[in-house]
Order: C-alpha cells, then structure tokens, then sequence
C-alpha cells in the first residue's frame, strides 16, 4: 500500500491573504515543556505512549507479551521521542476483560513477570528519560481477589460484605435484581449468588464494584498508590473514575432501563445513582494527599466519560491534575466540529488549572487509522461486525486522514495521549474470526457487539516470522497476513513512512514547544471551507487541511507536513508546521 510521504524542506510561500487572530488561549507555563521530563511539571505538555502489556512484546515465547518483553523495546520508544509509557494493566487477572479485573494491586500477573521485572522496566525506563504510568483499576476488583472471596465465604451481613456492593433481590423469593441498572458490556448490572443474595458489577460478572462508603476500600487504594510510587511509578491513569461514588442508600434507585450510559444524557447536578457523583470527588482528593506526599509530586488521569462541564473538577491540582478528552477522541474530521472541540477543552483546562488532554486511539476504541477511513455516518460496529467488509475500507485514505489528525493533535497545547501501534499506522484488524475473540463485550452483547479486539491484535516488529517479531511462540490474537509490511523492521528508515513521520514530529515539537498560548488565525470562511490554523508561540504555525480542496500557504518555511507538499498550497487531508516569513 502507498503511504503519504512526510515532508520537511525548507519552502517559500506567498502570504495567506486576509488571515487574522480570532481568538486566543493562554495557559500559565511553568517552564518549557521542551524539557518536559526534566521538570515536576513534565505532565503539562507530555507525549505519553500507552503500551497495552499483552500485545507490545513478548520475551518467552507463550504468545503472551510480559514486562521483560516492554523492557526489550523501551529504546524504540526512547527513540520515538515520546516523554513517557503508560501500562496498561499488568496485575494478576482471570483475563475476563483483559487484565482490568484484577485479582491482586500489588503484584505482577505470572505470565507477564514479577516485581523484580517491574523494577527493572521502571529503572531502564529512568535511564532512557522516560516517565512511568501505571493504569489503577478502583471501580471493581476481580472476583478473584482476596476480598471478594472472603465475602462469598463470609456471607451476608458480614463486614467482607461491606467492601462491595451486596443487596437482597426484588419479587417475592428475591429472584429479581434490585435495580434495573444494566452493565456496560450489556445485561443486567447485577448477578445473584446460591445464598440468594446479588452484587453489583457495572462491567462483567467477573468483576464487582467495590463500595466507596466503605473506609476499607479507600485506604487500601491510598496504600496501593504508595506502592508503585515508592516502586518510582511517576504518575497514574484512573479507569473508570467517574464510577466509585454511588447512591447506595436503601432504597436503590431504578434509573428506567437503557441500553447505554451516555455521558450527554448524565444530570448536570451529580446526582445519577452510580456515575459522575459530586461524592467521587472526596476520594481524588484524599488521593492527592498521596500524590504530593513525593518529590515531584505523583500525577494522574482521570478516564472519566462525563459532560464537557463535569470534567473541570477531575483535572484541577487538588484532585487528579489531567482528565481525558474524549470528545476530540469522537469528532468527526470537519474543521468546525474540531475547533468547538479544541476551544472546549482548552477553556475547560485553563478553569481547572491543568492541561488539555488529546487523543485519537486507545485499547477501547477502533484504531483511528480505520475510523478516519469509513464513509461519514457509518455505523462503525456495523463495519466490525461484517469483518470490515461494509463498506470496504480505504486503508490509504484512511491513513492520509489519521497523520493530519495526529500531526494536528500533536501541535495543540497540552499532553498528548498515543496507543500503542499507531505510530505504524496500524489499521483495526476487523476481521478476526468469530472463535479467536476474547472481549467479554462480544458475549456479552450476544454477538451484537464485536468488541475491541481488533485494536489489540499484537504489534508487528519485523517483516517475517511466527508473529513479526512479537515473539518466538506465535501471538494470543491472530495477526493478519499484511502486518509484516507493516512492522518496525519494514519503515525504519524509510522517509514516507508513518513511523518516520512520528520521530520527527514529536522530535521537532520538543524543540518547538515553549509556553501554553495558542491563537487562531483565519476567519470563519477559512473554518467552514476546512482549513484550521492556528499559532503558538516562538513563530511557528499549524494548519491542517480538512476537505478535498488545496488550501494555501503562508509564506514561510516548512518544518513537517503528514503528507508531500509542493508548489504554496495545501494539499487535501495534509496538515502541516509552518515558520512563516512575518513571525
């Protein structure tokens, strides 16, 4: 498959005519974010990289990647130019949802390592200047976690109870669940044991909620996050954050059934029986407590699916200090729909006192290299479920739009979050036989959802072999015929490949960076026809042109552009970083 080419030739262009500041965004910097991970500030600004421990590599040849395997491959991502690698859970786990019911917080599962390995991933990772994240899983345990167990031989009433969430059903023998709240990988929230008694399980059965009321339950956390602090753990991505606080008082709260929790659909107030409670907020600031009790400061980042207006209060310095932005995540690519996106989650950064955050894939969502490729308006579980066939994918389309997203992504003040692979340009690998899929969300849905899967298919590094690289002993999801092409080995070197295009950018940005400002330029005319520029300090500009129509340049020299720009004009779905000749 052709790629776009990447280029970065010193340019002349002609003046963009009638261009002008429209609106501006300025955040107080407390130093260069260049050097980012040389400061107690180097989250500000941060390129962090998600590994996805399963599939990044393996190093004994079970098919399993382990943290020996991450530890091998830290110098590719050293190399790449990002500041830091966030791991996805590592902990002992039955694997009913990939590692995120979790059996033990303090200890590395057997197939991916020991401790011993953790700390030498952290302190190779410290000599290569990278930080270290690790994901905290505080909504639910494993229902194999030592707790849980004690509360089914403890039964009701019992104080090991009281850690999770533990009523009497409805109807006339109990055969009812409580409430007709609904888990996220569908059916019902709720699973009845012999005793006759039910749990709650927000997610898979497999994994049930823990109750936040409980002061067990939140100094257990505060001990865990000590624990891989004093490991030298830098900084923590919360799953599910938005779900520990819960209206538990008797009684429960119906909710009127549905078939998905929107976040748009969330009461403004808090007030929603399990999601965005006021209350969770308690809990992340006793974690702060925690978090600057070290030298610098420990940082975190909430996954919390909430309201735009919700989210301010997750990311302030009292609580976690970051929040993901998910809305940028599900934009669609038209220049309008982007910017309210970017505006909004700069004004919702600066009201906090952190940083936005931007990113575009991750282990829960189809590879945007693939999403960016689908007609508009496709129903992309719709395109999953018919193995990609409806509608066929462009991969080369898809790809050209993905790097002028990334390359936009990347210019925007604030900390980048990248998954795994995308650095490859690695599409979703939709079609996965039916017998090969391991997300609980497939059975779950009863097969109305694939599930995801298809972005956590192991990474190629090499052109050939059992599985490119990934390990001697083949790979726990198949990888298809066309990933060696793909892999590492294949684009080292090569200048209109996607990987070389991520060295340089991130590279060239830490040279770039200097405080958090950010002003647009254009007018709305400009917008609508699909051009987004804007400005950051020291001179340079990013523009990025979102239509099928050449957009020109200003004068100037080029610095980078996701695909090749000749003559003074944008090409279609390019973005590009300009010093023009005025700044």
């Amino acid at each position: 498959m052709p790629l776009p080419g990447v280029a970065q030739a010193s340019t002349p262009y002609r003046e963009l005519k009638g261009s002008h500041v429209t609106a501006q965004h300025h955040a107080a910097s407390p130093g260069r974010p260049g050097r980012a991970a040389e400061t107690r500030h180097w989250w500000r600004q941060a390129v962090v990289y998600q590994v996805y421990p399963r599939s990044f590599a393996d190093s004994d040849g079970d098919g399993i990647g382990d943290l020996p395997g991450v530890t091998s491959r830290l110098g590719h991502l050293a190399g790449l130019g990002v500041d830091a690698v966030w791991l996805s859970p590592f902990y002992p786990s039955q694997l009913a949802d990939g590692g995120y019911d979790v059996a033990d917080y303090r200890d590395v599962d057997p197939r991916l390592g020991t401790l011993d390995d953790f700390d030498a991933l952290v302190a190779e990772a410290h000599r290569l200047g990278l930080k270290v994240m690790v994901d905290i899983v505080p909504n639910h345990s494993s229902d194999q976690h030592r707790w849980f167990q004690e509360a089914l031989r403890s039964g009701p009433g019992s104080a090991a109870r009281e850690r999770y969430v533990f009523r009497e059903g409805k109807g006339e023998d109990g055969e009812l669940p409580p409430t007709d709240w609904v888990s996220c990988f569908g059916g019902p929230a709720w699973t009845r044991l012999p005793d006759g008694w039910w749990y709650l399980h927000l997610f898979a059965p497999q994994q049930p909620d823990f109750n936040w009321d409980n002061p067990e339950v939140r100094a257990e956390f505060r001990t865990t996050l000590r624990f891989w602090s004093d490991r030298g753990v830098d900084g923590f991505r919360v799953d599910v954050a938005h779900g520990l606080a819960k209206d538990l008082a008797a009684p429960l709260r119906d909710i009127g059934t549905v078939e998905a929790y929107d976040p748009q659909d969330l009461p403004e107030d808090g007030s929603h029986p399990f999601w965005d409670r006021d209350e969770v907020h308690d809990i992340f600031r006793e974690w702060r407590t925690v978090f600057d009790a070290y030298d610098p400061p420990r940082i975190a980042v909430a996954e919390a699916w909430v309201r735009n207006s919700r989210r301010t209060a997750y990311a302030t310095p009292q609580e976690l200090g970051q929040a993901f932005n998910f809305d940028f995540l599900e934009a669609s690519l038209h220049a309008g729909e982007l910017r309210a996106s970017i505006d909004t989650a700069l004004a919702g950064a600066r009201a906090a006192g952190a940083t936005a955050t931007w990113v575009l894939s991750n282990h829960d969502v189809i590879r945007h290299a693939s999403r960016h490729g689908l007609p508009e308006g496709c129903d992309a579980e719709a395109w999953l479920l018919s193995d990609g066939r409806q509608p066929p994918l462009d991969r080369e389309y898809g790809l050209r739009r993905a790097l002028a997203a990334t390359l936009l992504m990347l210019a925007l003040p604030g900390a980048g979050y990248l998954y795994q692979g995308e650095e490859l340009g690695l599409p979703e690998v939709a079609d996965l036989d039916r017998g090969a899929l391991q997300d609980p969300v497939w059975t779950r849905s009863q097969g109305r959802s694939k599930g995801r899967d298809g972005c956590r298919v192991p990474l190629p590094w090499r052109r050939t072999g059992s599985s490119y690289g990934f390990g001697s002993g083949g790979s726990w999801l198949p990888q298809p015929p066309y990933w060696g092409e793909l892999s590492v080995e294949a684009q080292e070197g090569r200048p209109t490949a996607p990987l070389e295009l991520y060295r340089k950018a991130l590279h060239l940005r830490r040279e770039l960076l200097a405080d958090e400002a950010l002003e647009w330029v254009g007018d709305d005319e400009a917008v609508a026809g699909g051009l987004l520029h804007f400005r950051r300090s020291g001179g340079w500009h990013c523009l990025a042109n979102l239509s099928d129509t050449p957009r020109p340049l200003p004068a100037g020299t080029l610095l980078l552009s996701s695909a090749p720009v000749t003559g003074d004009e944008l090409p279609p779905w390019t973005t590009a970083w300009v010093r023009t000749a005025t700044d």
